[in-house]
């Protein structure tokens, strides 16, 4: 797909992946640790994922995005790890995660797996946060189960990713378009090299580059292509107005300048995108790319420390 003015920069952050995570290396199965005390956790209720558990506190579940595994969280765990136990996930068949045994509704299957772990480990309303596809899961959990979570944080992600440049599309109308991606990424490969020259639009740091791009050469075909289906053909703007949390969402736009994004028309969209939320606040990192926790950092912390101080609550 050509770039084209009217592009936005969530929409073209994504369509990295869809490029370049379609690649054949094989995945290392990465067996969940457990640093903190929790409830005794049965690996086999959730295949779909894996979960590092560190410190204590209030709970925190950390969801990454398409092709990442839980270590792209490792700086934001190492900030919150003294004052929240930190549940960070790992998806089946990112970044070096063994592929599931089936992709048949995969995000689907994450969704219920991780609503389930909730409720097995006892977790009193979670904090989540979750970057891109994690964002998006963060969003579903709400809607599916308003009172299982507590705040959300969604860096970079939207309710409905094919309406970015058509906020009249529908899921029938998307499907079409998303079947061939799926099809296109199953079959796909693509180098190290074109895997990090691709990663170049996500972030600005040479060593950040590298790592996205093992990652996203580490990761299953067929389970990135599944996912990204599943993003395009589930629409979840009118199901947010069920939400009960406060929600904090970071959005970013500065890499896609070039092809007429600027800030206020970004913002726009997640604006319209989220306009039946009812408990939101929507920011913009002025030069962030799509990873703000790595891109942007100074600032991602100062909106999610702000956030998570005037929202803390504990409830017993």
């Amino acid at each position: 797909m050509n770039l084209t003015a009217t592009l936005r920069p969530i929409f073209a952050a994504l369509l990295f992946s869809v490029a370049s995570v379609a690649a054949s290396s094989p995945a290392l199965a990465a067996a969940p640790t457990t640093t903190a005390s929790t409830a005794a956790d049965t690996p086999a209720a959730h295949p779909n994922f894996t979960v590092r558990v560190v410190g204590k506190g209030k709970p925190m579940l950390l969801i990454p995005g398409l092709t990442c595994p839980g270590a792209v969280w490792d700086e934001t765990v190492a900030r919150y790890q003294s004052q929240y136990q930190c549940h960070i996930i790992s998806l089946a068949g990112f970044g070096g995660n063994a592929a599931p045994a089936s992709t048949d509704q995969l995000l689907q299957n994450v969704r219920d797996q991780l609503l389930t772990y909730i409720k097995a480990q006892k977790l009193n309303k979670p904090v989540v946060v979750g970057h891109s596809l994690g964002g998006f899961m963060g969003l579903w959990l709400s809607t599916t189960q308003p009172d299982a979570i507590g705040q959300l944080v969604i860096v970079d992600s939207l309710p409905f990713l094919a309406a970015v440049q058509n906020p009249a599309q529908t899921v029938e109308g998307a499907k079409p378009m998303a079947e061939g991606m799926r099809q296109q990424m199953a079959a796909g490969k693509m180098t190290m090299p074109q895997a990090r020259q691709m990663s170049a639009g996500m972030v600005t740091d040479t060593a950040r580059m590298t790592q996205l791009a093992r990652w996203s050469v580490a990761s299953s075909p067929a389970a990135v292509a599944q996912a990204m289906y599943d993003l395009f053909t589930t629409d979840l703007r009118q199901d947010i107005a069920r939400v009960q949390q406060p929600v904090l969402v970071l959005g970013a736009w500065a890499a896609y300048k070039q092809y007429g994004s600027t800030k206020e028309s970004t913002r726009a969209i997640f604006e319209q995108q989220y306009a039946k939320l009812p408990q939101h606040r929507i920011e913009m990192s002025e030069a962030g790319r799509h990873f703000l926790m790595y891109d942007d950092t100074a600032w991602f912390f100062q909106q999610t420390d702000g956030f998570l101080k005037q929202h803390y609550v504990t409830k017993k």
